[in-house]
């Protein structure tokens, strides 16, 4: 059965969808950027079902100012408040015992930040969201990614001889692919790894590794600046593109990953 409830966060209120099962740990939805419970290509209702159809309740909600619930959206920094009123919610509407929480994109960065508060239990992390964006060229290194790669395309260098490459986006992506990647204490980059750092409960990063966001976390997860993190959260990596894990086979890979960590 799935069914709609309301629950009250910060004087306001946000609705939610609970995918109701018998099992005793449940999965929680966070929804990333400003996308409503549903997800993107409906991929999270569809991720709902199957993992309640797979024995485990499931609870997705729309935080304050998305959706059906009322008040101000101010960004996946300021979610604390609504992910621990829909973990509240989602305990006393199917009586689970253990949560397990998942998000895409900033909402993985979101969980990262406020999961203490919301007391869950393990997180599952999809394409952690840390770039600070200073232009709208993709993070510098997806740009390196994507050099390298048509570097060894023959094509791609007939393209340019013929004029087919803008000469002056080829000299900015070159001049951002050539600066290394901010860790400037403050910086979102900063903060998520200190973020992780911390974690004390199970925790797995997944990747789509040839997604924009996805690349730029591959590349600062190398870096010394995360060193503590990787002590802490287990990676699995996907070889696709797809930020919203849209194609059958990817979804796939997402719903065996989820159940791994519901498991």
């Amino acid at each position: 059965m799935r069914k709609l409830i309301a629950f009250p966060c910060a004087g306001e209120t946000l609705l939610g969808t609970l995918d109701e099962a018998p099992g005793a740990t449940g999965l929680l939805i966070v929804s990333g950027g400003n996308e409503i419970r549903i997800g993107a290509h409906r991929g999270m209702a569809l991720l709902a079902q199957r993992v309640a159809e797979a024995g485990h309740p499931v609870f997705r909600f729309d935080r304050r100012g998305i959706g059906d619930s009322t008040g101000e959206n101010q960004g996946f920094e300021s979610s604390a408040d609504d992910i621990a009123a829909a973990a509240a919610a989602f305990r006393a509407e199917s009586g689970v015992a253990r949560i397990v929480a998942f998000g895409n994109c900033d909402a993985a960065t979101a969980l990262a930040f406020h999961h203490r508060q919301a007391g869950v239990d393990a997180l599952v992390l999809a394409n952690p969201w840390m770039i600070e964006s200073t232009d709208d060229l993709p993070p510098a290194a997806a740009i390196r990614a994507r050099y390298a790669e048509r570097l060894r395309d023959p094509r791609e260098w007939l393209r340019l001889l013929r004029g087919g490459v803008s000469i002056s986006k080829l000299i900015s992506g070159l001049l951002k692919a050539s600066r290394s990647q901010t860790q400037k204490t403050g910086s979102p980059s900063a903060r998520l790894a200190i973020a992780l750092a911390e974690v004390s409960i199970p925790a797995t990063a997944l990747l789509a590794k040839s997604d924009n966001t996805a690349i730029a976390f591959a590349d600062a997860w190398r870096g010394a600046t995360f060193d503590a993190a990787r002590m802490k959260v287990r990676i699995e990596e996907l070889d696709s593109a797809s930020h919203s894990f849209a194609s059958a086979t990817d979804k796939q890979w997402l719903f065996e990953q989820v159940l791994k960590n519901l498991r």
